[in-house]
């Protein structure tokens, strides 16, 4: 199925990063987790970002967690989200522990509060890409 045109900046798929695009997705959140010390790291790095151990694998995240920090641009970041304001970026704590910056989504930006809990969800935006995104945890 082809998908409608998507205008916003893309990921750049690195064939680091490849791991995490790719179970995008499969909707699933998988993140680094070191071998040696058995941490869990982001953003996605080469090495573990606590012993430098370059041996690590790629493990499935709950999804759960909690919004820990917030913005509301009211003037677009870049072009392409002129359309978009006003929009949300925010900090998810993982109950996991690692932190990742996205959008919460299907919510009123006035109602995103920090504590908030969030799960994750997939805005598949083009055939190849599918977004992390956030959104008000049910229950």
């Amino acid at each position: 199925m082809t998908m409608p045109a998507y205008t916003k900046p893309l990921p750049r798929i690195t064939v680091a990063s490849a791991p995490y695009w790719d179970a995008a997705k499969l909707h699933e959140l998988r993140l680094q987790k070191c071998n040696a010390c058995g941490k869990l790291f982001y953003p996605i790095a080469p090495h573990c970002l606590h012993c430098w151990s370059t041996d690590f694998g790629w493990a499935k995240m709950s999804g759960r967690g909690k919004v820990n920090a917030f913005t509301i641009y009211h003037q677009p970041f870049h072009a392409a989200y002129v359309e978009a304001v006003p929009y949300n970026v925010v900090e998810v704590e993982l109950e996991e522990g690692p932190r990742l910056i996205s959008n919460v989504v299907h919510v009123d930006n006035a109602d995103i509060r920090i504590g908030m809990p969030v799960e994750v969800c997939f805005d598949d935006v083009t055939d190849e890409v599918t977004l992390v995104k956030f959104m008000p945890r049910k229950g």
